[in-house]
């Protein structure tokens, strides 16, 4: 009677040994699995790193080649040039040097004495002379006028970049200094005028007139940058 329950035990152990064996390999696989997925995932990154690293040296070797090629030599040179018409550049070149002063005769009785000082109109009226002349640069007593600098009259003085600053005022214009001079010497012209009030004017050709570049500030708050239209 005791000989079947000992059987009856054999099966049972011997399958639970098998399903123990059947867990153990499987949780193995399964390890190894992961094991391999992550370490493909691992060499598959460093391919595409390599490969991101290999265009990136071919597009730097490019843009390299592209500068020093005739394209990059003309976009450096337009480069230049607008940052010159802009005014961020001292400039250097032929043109005119003018010097313009108070003037030195009494005023009569009966005369205003505002009419023997140099005002904002009278250095504006010199300005669209010398531009209209084809001056391709201007400052006024060392400040480089650009396209929104300011000439006004502040008291017995002139503002100019918001720099306040004083007779004498000396303008230098980078020009054909002929065509710039004669521009201002015309009959019934800015000099003649000036001069008839007193305004003491001198006019000097100069083959190397230096200009500075503008020291203020570029502040927009209503304009902005518009995209262009493809």
């Amino acid at each position: 009677m005791q000989r079947p329950r000992m059987q009856g035990k054999i099966p049972i152990t011997l399958v639970c040994t098998v399903f123990g064996i059947m867990l153990a390999v499987q949780f193995r696989t399964t390890s190894e699995i992961s094991s391999t997925v992550r370490y493909q995932r691992a060499e598959d990154l460093v391919k595409q790193i390599t490969q991101v690293e290999k265009e990136r040296d071919v597009l730097l070797d490019e843009i390299r080649q592209l500068r020093e090629s005739t394209i990059g030599r003309d976009a450096s040179a337009q480069t230049a040039n607008i940052k010159a018409g802009a005014g961020l550049t001292p400039l250097d070149g032929p043109g005119i040097i003018i010097t313009m002063d108070e003037s030195k005769v009494p005023s009569t009785l009966g005369k205003n004495p505002n009419l023997f000082l140099i005002k904002d109109e009278d250095i504006l009226k010199t300005l669209n002379e010398l531009r209209a002349a084809g001056a391709e640069a201007i400052s006024i007593n060392d400040q480089r006028l650009i396209a929104s600098s300011e000439v006004r009259t502040a008291g017995n003085t002139l503002s100019i970049n918001n720099k306040s600053t004083a007779s004498p005022y000396e303008i230098r214009a980078i020009g054909e200094p002929a065509t710039l001079e004669k521009a201002l010497k015309l009959q019934g012209g800015v000099i003649e005028t000036l001069q008839a009030w007193g305004i003491q004017i001198s006019v000097k050709r100069e083959t190397s007139v230096r200009i500075p570049a503008y020291k203020g500030v570029f502040k927009f708050e209503h304009a902005k940058p518009q995209e262009e239209k493809q």
